[in-house]
């Protein structure tokens, strides 16, 4: 079975009238799932030991104290805050954990998160992109630190390249992080040159497309690049970030990904999940800002997992 993560208090992140990233969307991706068999992820607070296990103390300290003292917007970058933000970040985060534990304690097969805020631009030190905690960084550290895996795969769909998660694993030899992206586009980076350093170096990789870019580039590049690469990653847990901002008609994007090549993707992603680490994934909304076509990407996207 399916899980699903779907906090409604995530709701209470308030970013105004008019902004992209509103509360709709979770109402939209719930929405869509409503007839689904899946198995509910009860939700919970992450701490900030957890978050802490990808963002240093001085900025989750940062965070809390902007979000506290009702600051509009994060000094640390282009995302808006309310006074309740910092839980809704907290409960993003701790829904994935909730769904890590029930993918490893086999209460589920794989499982989707539908999260606000989005986390993927989020780095070690500052939150970006409407990003405040890089939820998907904190899953694949807690499930290490808690179930002693190795090696991680995060494959990343949405429009806009994965920076934070990216900068997080970047030195990292445990950690492959894979990038479909628009370029150029925001946040400027996802260059194919940027491969890792240090223990990370050969552990990113990026496959920037210019705007109109659809089912061949993008598809084509989770068949014939991301597939070989993971036969010598040999992934003990395989995270999604799943953005539908890359679907046809986002208003934040160029891209013409159908419902039908979510589908297909998410079945390139199940098979390096079955072949290497007996189909645990774990799959975190991101971006898709078109309240439709948020609605039946995820809904392809999740009956693809199941």
């Amino acid at each position: 079975m399916t899980g699903l993560a779907a906090d409604p208090l995530c709701k209470e992140h308030r970013t105004g009238p008019q902004h992209p990233e509103s509360p709709a969307r979770f109402d939209a991706a719930v929405g869509a799932l409503r007839s689904l068999e899946l198995v509910p992820i009860p939700p919970r607070l992450a701490n900030f030991d957890e978050v802490a296990l990808c963002h240093t103390r001085p900025y989750i300290e940062l965070a809390e104290r902007e979000i506290l003292r009702g600051e509009r917007e994060l000094s640390t970058g282009d995302t808006i805050i309310s006074p309740d933000s910092l839980d809704a970040a907290l409960r993003a985060a701790g829904g994935a954990l909730n769904a890590i534990d029930a993918i490893f304690e086999k209460r589920a097969a794989n499982a989707f998160c539908i999260v606000r805020p989005p986390g993927h631009h989020a780095n070690a030190v500052r939150g970006m992109g409407f990003c405040i905690f890089d939820t998907i960084a904190i899953a694949a550290r807690y499930a290490q630190h808690k179930y002693g895996i190795g090696r991680v795969l995060i494959a990343d769909w949405d429009v806009h390249h994965g920076n934070g998660t990216q900068d997080i694993f970047y030195t990292d030899g445990t950690v492959f992080v894979f990038n479909t992206h628009q370029s150029p586009w925001y946040p400027g980076t996802g260059a194919r040159g940027e491969t890792g350093e240090g223990a990370g170096q050969g552990m990113t990789l990026n496959c920037p497309f210019p705007a109109g870019s659809g089912r061949k580039e993008i598809l084509g590049a989770f068949q014939e690049q991301l597939l070989p690469v993971a036969a010598k990653v040999k992934p003990e847990l395989v995270l999604i970030s799943a953005g539908f901002d890359s679907r046809a008609g986002d208003p934040l994007g160029g891209f013409t990904l159908t419902d039908a090549d979510f589908r297909d993707l998410t079945g390139v992603v199940r098979e390096i999940a079955d072949q290497y680490c007996g189909g645990r994934l774990l799959s975190v909304l991101e971006g898709g800002y078109s309240l439709t076509g948020l609605a039946a990407g995820v809904r392809a996207h999740v009956e693809a997992l199941l």
